[in-house]
């Protein structure tokens, strides 16, 4: 049996990259609250949040997050995630690894390295 992924295991871009795996037909999961995903997101990007609940201090961990997600993407897809900064994708994506998506792509720096990449502003 195969070990738990760590962050270690993640394959990484910047927003540059994400932009050309987009424009290549790859889909872009944005795992941010919808309120902020509602803010401002990557054109055609799904929102499934990781978290489902969000304070000061405390987070809770959106339990339905795998099945939400394998009901959107096939275990082979090759799909970016993101969020607003990176903390949370990173989260995410390993979680997604674990779970046996094996293409998944981690957008570091999240939506603001997206709108770095163009110097879009948030």
């Amino acid at each position: 049996m195969e070990g738990q992924k760590s962050a270690v295991d993640i394959v990484t871009v910047d927003g540059h990259e994400a932009r050309g795996l987009v424009a290549s037909g790859n889909r872009y999961l944005d795992v941010r609250l919808e309120e902020d995903f509602e803010k401002g997101h990557v054109d055609g990007a799904l929102n499934i949040p990781y978290y489902s609940y969000v304070t000061l201090h405390e987070k809770v961990k959106n339990p339905q997050f795998i099945e939400q997600v394998s009901s959107l993407f096939g275990k082979d897809a090759v799909f970016i995630v993101g969020c607003r900064s990176g903390v949370r994708a990173k989260r995410a994506t390993v979680d997604l690894l674990n779970a046996g998506f094996g293409n998944v792509k981690y957008l570091a720096g999240g939506y603001l390295a997206w709108l770095k990449s163009t110097n879009e502003q948030a």
